[in-house]
């Protein structure tokens, strides 16, 4: 039971295309031009973001090999605008790097600049301030790890006091994800032609939501499966509907649970499949 338990929390988290796992990183140098930082990587200039304005400081920055990067950033157009930035890439997960120094004499104090950042539309650092957690001139990196499921990665800083502002963002591929491997057919062995729907919610009142479908491929269908489904909000116990329906919108079969994901160990997990047999309608 406990294997039918992990397919179905990892399917309902996210039924994700397993193709194009291999995401090259990306590098911006927020508000300044491309740059090659000490270890040979490379930023490339800003780009992908939504409103704001950038800046340039010359002022010295402690904590880092990489001065430049902290020497421009993109601001918040005006004090409690947000700032987005908007990058594309491959249904998966990622680790991101948000790059940060408070280089503002005036908001080099306690409260002087202080912003939400939200990773994915989900508060991840909430009421960040970069003097308070690093002092004046000095490089501050925040990390954390997110998963896309539409194809892109969201970063959205909102203000609070004074303008919110980001000096560089890194996001890079977190180890791939194991696949699913899903076939559904009909008693005679003909694959069914239809789509797998699910909708997955956090049992606690005004939990997260997220729901989706997948259409077949010949029968098939492929996920990745998701270790922590923390990365889409989703936290505690889960409640978890599942449903096939052909391409005239019969349902062939459907499935409710409530499931804990504490409970599940996807370490040693490599690959998982599930075959289901359904009746015709």
């Amino acid at each position: 039971m406990k294997k039918f338990t992990l397919i179905f929390l990892v399917l309902a988290a996210a039924c994700l295309s397993a193709a194009g796992q291999n995401q090259q990183a990306i590098r911006v140098n927020c508000g300044g031009g491309g740059y090659t930082d000490a270890k040979g990587q490379f930023w490339q200039a800003d780009t992908g973001y939504s409103g704001g304005f950038p800046g340039t400081v010359t002022a010295n920055i402690a904590g880092t090999s990489d001065q430049k990067l902290y020497q421009t950033a993109r601001y918040a157009q005006t004090n409690g605008a947000s700032l987005k930035y908007s990058f594309p890439v491959s249904a998966g997960s990622y680790h991101v790097n948000l790059y940060f120094s408070e280089t503002y004499p005036y908001a080099a104090k306690v409260g002087g600049r202080v912003f939400n950042v939200k990773l994915q539309g989900i508060t991840t650092f909430q009421n960040l301030d970069v003097f308070a957690a690093a002092g004046a001139n000095t490089a501050l990196v925040k990390g954390a790890d997110v998963l896309s499921t539409d194809g892109s990665v969201l970063i959205e800083l909102d203000s609070i006091t004074q303008v919110a502002k980001i000096d560089a963002i890194e996001i890079t591929q977190s180890v791939a994800m194991p696949q699913l491997n899903l076939n559904f057919v009909y008693p005679d062995g003909t694959p069914v032609a239809g789509s797998l729907n699910y909708k997955v919610t956090s049992g606690t009142t005004g939990g997260t939501s997220l729901s989706g479908n997948q259409p077949l491929n010949s029968g098939r269908a492929t996920c990745l499966l998701i270790s922590s489904p923390q990365l889409l909000g989703l936290v505690g116990t889960m409640n978890v509907n599942l449903s096939l329906t052909d391409t005239a919108g019969h349902s062939l079969w459907q499935i409710a649970l409530s499931l804990n994901p504490a409970s599940a160990n996807f370490t040693a997990v490599q690959s998982s499949s599930l075959s289901v047999v359904v009746q015709k309608q």
